[in-house]
């Protein structure tokens, strides 16, 4: 059972829930008198944030973080943008991973050339260099950095510690940038949620099987959106931590900023088991702690769960699904319908085999499903079994090699081997695409993190669908051991007899570079496809945007805006993974916004504008009839694409959703809303206007041109109403835009035209 309070609560001695409205009456009947303000400070996240604020109000936040870490779809673009803003050293343990391009076959050497970069950076400028197949990016940093009361900075979007005590933020990498240039992450202090766990899940429910419920109850109406979760009550101490580790890593996909769990003895043993227990302190809240809301949790009503597609939050208990399977399916094919755009085709009644949902594939992997415990759960369910030789397959990728080394030497990997599972090495490919794709119009179930629109890497651009249904690797295991038919693992007993794990480090010792505080300042190694950020204007006082892409999906993923998969070999070229912009959702979105950049690149120049684009001569000449801009100067007015979407950026935070649209000429958003915090900081890193409009676009169709009068005075003003016109052929028609609070900093980066050119301004280069 899961419960949402709508007020603010009270949580006395670390047990009570004690609603806000009643809070008067509970504290006087013991004598006490209740001080919401000192009670805001009594939470777990309050201390952390504190300790790591560098300004003087804890209502304007500005961090510096413990360490980073990225992978190898990140870390060259952070690297090379770090670098062409001046920096010369880590000045943090700063971890770079290879997890991510490393069974991708794309683009002949480019990811290693990738690596190879790494591993140069990490000498030059003193970092840890985790080579591949050794560990994915989350499961290291948790044996390896986390540790209670630190914050860690991350460049992907699950960067999530929180059952080890850190609070841990997944950000693009214009963030991390800012903090190897010892800058600070400024955010106004968050709302915090208390999650309070009660009772204790049943053996056959596992972490993903709790997580997708909490995903389920608050990632639709917002309830911990931009906020930190902080994971209390007695519940907690029914988890080990390897199994609160797989519940943390999914609370990204709530919407919420981190998340923090109370510390215990389990915390101290896991700390202990990998040789790091100075790193254990006890974290709880105070006597009294007030929270901006609650979200209350019988762990012992929790079911086996399945996330239909696209979303994590399409959630059922299997025991629902199998019981309603032709009407839930149905919705899913329409969705699936949605998503093709008559690309392609995907259906899922057709999978129904005697009243039961038959599947292709199973695949558990990453931080989420490769961990100990989960593998450890279903090799022992499959341990003489065998999955058999039809369409069904399944593969397990152990999150790292200590974790891979102990499987094997307990026998689990023999087991999974032997009843016809695939066994491979620490990779991410299976969550975003680059590993195990189905085939056309298969169904994998996955204990992964995400199952968005085409992320396990189907083209309906080349009519080809597939889709993912998260589950926890305990009902995969179940789902196996039935040759494919979807099975619940309550179907099955002797769950939760997990050995204990023995964390070997000798691999780490002998092939992780180790090199922070010893930066060489040795050639970094460029393979030819790692090319330098282009230049990018600076924004001028009026600007011009032109519509290349109009989105009206009530969501919009960073998927969309730049897909995974397929495009992640190209993340060191920003003008070769430009291509692939909006190339799932908008194909013709390149081509318009190459075009539009062409016209500004002529203008920047120093060429005549109108000259080369008689076009131009039209809107100018309506522009110029618009009350007091007579004398506007096309010369000095910057010209952008611009993308208006309802709600965009859920999903991972990657900067290339940002960065591919600056490259291509991109200037401004249009939205009702961010559906992230780190997407709309990527759009603001990136130079761009993040721009938001309370009414309908109905005035906007995709290659209309909007002038706004005053960009850069608007920012320097409160931003809450900035007059813009969309200029019709008719005539002009006036749009009211905003823009949601901004530091000065971030203003001034928009107004350099992205971080690059504010911090080399900053430094006179």
């Amino acid at each position: 059972m899961i419960k949402l309070y709508e007020s603010g609560i009270y949580l006395a001695a670390g047990r009570e829930i004690v609603p806000e409205g009643e809070a008067e009456s509970y504290f006087s009947a013991q004598g006490k008198t209740v001080d919401k303000e000192a009670a805001r400070r009594g939470t777990i996240a309050w201390s952390i944030l504190q300790q790591h604020n560098q300004s003087d109000s804890m209502e304007k936040l500005r961090l510096r973080f413990d360490a980073m870490a990225s992978h190898d779809i990140t870390f060259v673009g952070i690297i090379q943008t770090a670098k062409a803003s001046g920096m010369d050293h880590f000045p943090m343990p700063y971890v770079l991973t290879n997890c991510h391009n490393t069974l991708c076959a794309v683009g002949g050497t480019i990811n290693e050339d990738d690596h190879m970069f790494g591993l140069s950076a990490a000498k030059k400028y003193g970092g840890i260099y985790v080579p591949p197949h050794i560990a994915v990016i989350h499961q290291y940093m948790r044996e390896m950095h986390a540790g209670c009361g630190k914050m860690i900075l991350g460049s992907d979007s699950h960067t999530r510690y929180g059952a080890l005590g850190t609070m841990a933020i997944g950000e693009g990498g214009g963030e991390l940038v800012k903090q190897l240039l010892e800058d600070t992450y400024d955010v106004n202090y968050p709302g915090v949620v208390c999650v309070y766990l009660d009772g204790e899940p049943q053996p056959f429910v596992g972490p993903q099987d709790i997580a997708l419920a909490i995903v389920g109850a608050v990632f639709k109406n917002g309830y911990v959106k931009n906020k930190v979760m902080e994971f209390v009550g007695p519940g907690v101490a029914a988890m080990s931590t390897d199994y609160r580790n797989g519940v943390d890593v999914m609370t990204t996909e709530t919407t919420c900023l981190s998340s923090i769990w109370r510390t215990d003895e389990e915390t101290r043993s896991f700390l202990k088991a990998h040789g790091r227990e100075e790193d254990y302190r006890e974290l709880n809240p105070a006597e009294v702690a007030y929270y901006d809301g609650c979200v209350y949790i019988d762990l012992s009503q929790i079911k086996p769960m399945i996330a239909l597609p696209f979303h994590p939050s399409n959630t059922y208990t299997i025991d629902e699904l199998n019981a309603n399977l032709e009407d839930i399916l149905a919705e899913t094919e329409k969705e699936a319908a949605k998503v093709a755009g008559g690309r392609a085709e995907f259906t899922l009644r057709d999978k129904i085999e005697n009243g039961r949902l038959r599947v292709q594939q199973g695949v558990i992997a990453g931080c989420a499903g490769g961990n100990y415990t989960n593998v450890v759960e279903a090799a022992r369910l499959l341990k003489g079994k065998n999955i058999g030789d039809g369409e069904f397959s399944l593969s397990v990728y152990p999150s790292s090699q200590p974790v891979f080394i102990n499987l094997t030497r307990q026998g689990y990997a023999a087991d999974l081997m032997e009843a016809g599972a695939i066994v491979r090495t620490a990779f991410c490919g299976p969550c975003f695409g680059a590993g195990d794709t189905p085939c056309n119009n298969g169904l994998s179930i996955r204990h992964t993190t995400r199952n968005f629109p085409n992320r396990e890497g189907s083209k309906p651009g080349n009519s080809q669908m597939a889709a993912v249904a998260l589950m926890d690797a305990r009902s995969i295991a179940a789902t196996a051991v039935n040759g494919g038919i979807l099975t619940s693992a309550e179907a099955f007993d002797g769950w939760g007899e997990t050995p204990e794990y023995t964390f070997d480090p000798t691999v780490y010792q002998r092939r992780v570079y180790q090199g922070f505080g010893k930066a060489t300042g040795e050639n970094l190694v460029f393979g030819p496809n790692i090319k330098d950020w282009p230049r990018m204007s600076a924004l001028t006082e009026n600007i011009l945007l032109r519509v290349c892409s109009k989105i009206l999906d009530p969501v919009t993923t960073t998927d969309e805006l730049i897909p995974s998969g397929e495009t992640s070999s190209y993340r060191s070229n920003p003008l070769g993974l430009a291509e692939f912009t909006l190339s799932r959702r908008d194909p013709e979105y390149v081509g318009r916004s190459k075009e539009v950049d062409r016209i500004e690149k002529t203008r920047a120049a120093g060429e005549d504008v109108l000259a080369a684009e008689p076009a131009l001569k039209e809107i100018y000449d309506r522009i110029h009839a618009l009350p007091g801009q007579e004398a506007v100067d096309p010369q000095a007015t910057e010209i952008g694409s611009l993308v208006y979407a309802v709600k965009p950026g859920d999903g991972s935070a990657r900067e290339q959703a940002a960065s591919c649209q600056r490259v291509l000429g991109g200037l401004a958003n249009i939205t009702k809303e961010y559906a992230t915090k780190r997407y709309r900081s990527n759009v603001i890193n990136w130079g761009m206007l993040p721009f938001q409009m309370a009414a309908e676009p109905t005035d906007l169709e995709v290659g209309d041109y909007i002038y706004v009068p005053g960009a850069l005075t608007a920012l320097a003003g409160d931003m809450k109403e900035i007059p813009a016109y969309v200029l019709k052929a008719e005539g002009a028609r006036e749009l009211k835009l905003f823009i949601a609070e901004m530091t000065e900093d971030e203003k001034n980066i928009v107004r350099a035209g992205c971080l690059i050119n504010y911090n080399r301004q900053r430094k006179g280069m």
